[in-house]
């Protein structure tokens, strides 16, 4: 543990919590590199997939719906689509087979889509749906994607993350709720723990390959797809619990219009999609890995007692218990079982 609390100390680097893709990208030339990216044709997912387009790299976008993220990245260059859907792990591993087989190298992989807040549903499976699609799928497409990242010589998997790791460890003796009363909060919250958990024991298991790992906190964006959503890249199902929750943060005005003010984590599209490309990209993280960012900085582990819900935590630093790395090992392990189960 002490190994992984010492790694989550700030670089001082020059960007803010305002910085925009835009601004960390400046100077980065991503000519060859070649870029796999869940959701990444809406809200924060577009944002990085047009500003590394536009720095010179070839970028897959992986979506339920390839034909509807091809017409919603139209005019953004060097963007292919394909289908991928993250409570289907036929579909992952259709595609895993599809990059693999191309011989392309993997220089970068975002795993950006998720949903949040919904209510209780699962996959055929029977696994809760929040960590299924949020973990398990990208846990899979991540894990099947090793050879190419491998091949690359050196590789970076950034998975969004949230605050919202705060409210809940792993419920380890139930995390598909099939006794633990079931409560959206705690299941989105264990699912963007299970993010960090996840990118902490890869870069142990992969950093000798040259691939490291990094969990990232964007903020609070409310002009993405991302809310109560029923399935990855669906339109949020918004309701009046919604809107009293994100006006409690502050997020929200009185009439339900976003609120921009970076330094207390409520951003803009490009400034929340800002902190991933920095961990995909940012020649600042050279030799570093397994660590939890936000404002385009790592940040410091907060031991502060945890919430319990979405609404209001103290901090969004990073948790000791989304960073422990018996934890992250015990994750990973279940994870396996679960995807072949």
């Amino acid at each position: 543990m002490t190994d992984t609390i010492a790694r989550q100390k700030p670089l001082g680097t020059p960007f803010t919590a305002a910085s925009t893709v835009d601004d960390v990208l400046a100077g980065i030339d991503l000519t060859g590199r070649h870029v796999v990216i869940t959701g990444g044709h809406s809200g924060l997912g577009k944002e990085m997939t047009r500003a590394l387009s536009s720095a010179g790299a070839d970028v897959t976008v992986l979506a339920r719906d390839p034909g509807r993220a091809a017409a919603a990245l139209d005019g953004v260059a060097t963007v292919e689509t394909y289908r991928v859907d993250l409570v289907d792990p036929a579909s992952i591993d259709a595609f895993v087979r599809h990059y693999l087989g191309s011989g392309r190298p993997l220089h970068i992989l975002i795993n950006s889509a998720g949903v949040m807040a919904g209510p209780l549903r699962r996959d055929a499976r029977g696994y809760e749906y929040h960590f299924a699609a949020n973990h398990l799928g990208h846990f899979q497409l991540t894990t099947g994607l090793y050879p190419a990242m491998r091949a690359a010589g050196e590789a970076r998997v950034v998975t969004l993350t949230s605050g919202a790791h705060r409210v809940t460890d792993i419920i380890w003796d139930d995390p598909n709720f099939h006794r633990t009363p079931y409560d959206g909060h705690v299941a989105y919250g264990q699912s963007k723990t299970a993010n960090v958990l996840f990118s902490v024991e890869l870069d142990r298991r992969w950093s000798a390959d040259g691939i490291r790992g990094y969990a990232v906190h964007p903020g609070i964006i409310l002009a993405t797809n991302l809310g109560p959503a029923r399935e990855p890249g669906a339109p949020p199902q918004y309701d009046d619990r919604w809107y009293e929750m994100i006006r409690a943060m502050g997020a929200a005005d009185a009439d339900g219009n976003p609120v921009i003010d970076p330094g207390r984590g409520l951003k803009t599209p490009a400034q929340g999609a800002s902190t991933a490309v920095f961990a995909a990209t940012s020649p600042l993280l050279d030799g570093i890995g397994g660590v939890y960012l936000k404002d385009n900085d790592i940040t410091p582990v907060d031991d502060s007692p945890l919430p319990g819900r979405i609404d209001g935590p103290p901090s969004t630093d990073v948790a000791p218990h989304a960073i422990d790395p018996d934890s992250a090992k015990r994750l990973w392990e279940l994870s396996e079982r679960l995807i072949r189960a």
